[in-house]
């Protein structure tokens, strides 16, 4: 395996190596150079820098290629050491720095099995020169130690090398992470505020626009009652400009907004009469029948259930073709169920094509850990039932009920 160990390279490493070779020369012929008393050593050190010279030169190589450049230098050692020359540290630094480099750039057993065979064909050759018994710890024991020492560097250095790699591939998968995750919220953050604004437009345009075409028709022969048609057109449209000046004020507000506060609080179901009171002026007839203790609801289903009510009031409004609607509101231990029907089959014009309505009641429900159902009634007519938990459940609830 050719690795390259070093992720910068350029001008900077060239030098480096450079550097690297001339202190590895310098080294080596202060080794040949050295001499011990009893141990014969040959009189001319050209032959060993020579040899030296040809080991640090492959050093520029060993970083990418630390098989060849062990080969190589391991020649040259045991050219050297065959040659009569006494095996110092000094000799031994091209050769432990290729080991350094195999170990840090090779998988571990590729480094033992080359390690210990240059290591064993080095001693091997040391104590084949100079067979005696004489200074054989400093022929044998010596070299290994110091042979040694790289390969367990060059294994730290690796090892270390792997953790920064891998802290590196944790920090750039959570910063993806993050940014998938905040694309994410920003999809459902547009998703709510598409919501939000289909209801309240759809729901007052809808009742608008009902109100003015029966103003319209009663205008020759009922002026008073067209009159007050307008009046509550008036109303209608005020309303619907509060609801999009308070939904489209939390988008620009912030927390030291001075307007903040005067923002209209997100209605609820203490709202549900004027809801109903605004479809009876479009002339649609609304009933409301509840069951069970009403309770008290979070703030999101809250929300939430005013706004499925309203959106199907919408579609009956729309739809209707004069039929009223029934609105039936249970409550449980921990839900509501909520019913709205339509004897004239309103709301299955919303069906065939899925409808941003019906989309949007669904999102609702599901937002708040509760279900929706719509669709025709065996009896005759159309029915929206949702079922929606009195508080919304944690992340954690949610998933334990799964």
């Amino acid at each position: 395996m050719t690795t390259s160990l070093d992720r910068p390279t350029g001008r900077r490493h060239i030098a480096t190596d450079v550097l690297l070779v001339l202190g590895l020369v310098g080294c080596v012929t202060l080794g040949a150079t050295i001499t011990i008393p009893g141990l014969s050593q040959p009189e001319e050190d050209w032959p060993a820098v020579v040899l030296a010279a040809v080991s640090c030169l492959v050093q520029l190589k060993a970083r990418n290629h630390p098989r060849a450049a062990l080969v190589v230098c391991a020649g040259c050692t045991v050219a050297t050491v065959a040659l009569g020359y006494v095996l110092t540290p000094l000799l031994l630094a091209p050769l432990m720095i290729s080991l350094f480099w195999l170990a840090t750039g090779t998988d571990p057993r590729t480094s033992s099995v080359w390690g210990g065979a240059t290591i064993a064909v080095v001693v091997t050759t040391a104590v084949a020169d100079q067979p005696t018994t004489e200074m054989l710890v400093l022929r044998t024991v010596g070299p290994v130690l110091w042979l040694l020492l790289p390969l367990v560097g060059g294994s730290r250095n690796r090892l270390r090398r792997a953790y920064v790699d891998s802290v590196h591939a944790r920090a750039s998968y959570a910063e993806r992470t993050r940014e998938e995750e905040a694309r994410l919220r920003v999809a459902e953050e547009r998703m709510r505020i598409a919501r939000e604004l289909h209801d309240v437009v759809a729901h007052h345009m809808a009742v608008a626009n009902a109100q003015a075409g029966t103003a319209r028709h009663l205008a020759r022969t009922h002026p008073d009652q067209a009159q007050q048609l307008l009046d509550e057109l008036t109303a209608t449209t005020s309303s619907a400009l509060l609801e999009l000046r308070a939904t489209v004020g939390v988008l620009r507000s912030h927390g030291d907004d001075p307007d903040a506060d005067s923002l209209e609080p997100a209605p609820g179901l203490d709202r549900l009469p004027e809801l109903i009171a605004t479809c009876e002026s479009a002339g649609v007839q609304v009933t409301v029948t509840t069951a069970g203790e009403p309770r008290p609801l979070s703030p999101g289903v809250d929300l939430t259930a005013y706004r499925i009510i309203q959106e199907a009031l919408t579609n009956v409004t729309k739809h209707g073709a004069g039929k009223g609607a029934t609105v039936r509101l249970t409550y449980s231990d921990s839900r509501l169920l909520i019913s709205v029907t339509n004897e004239g089959g309103a709301l299955a014009a919303a069906v065939p094509g899925g409808g941003y309505g019906l989309m949007g009641m669904r999102e609702r429900a599901h937002s708040v850990g509760g279900d929706l159902h719509a669709g025709p009634r065996p009896e005759g007519g159309f029915e929206v039932a949702t079922a929606l938990p009195l508080h919304p459940l944690a992340p954690d609830e949610d998933e334990a009920l799964l």
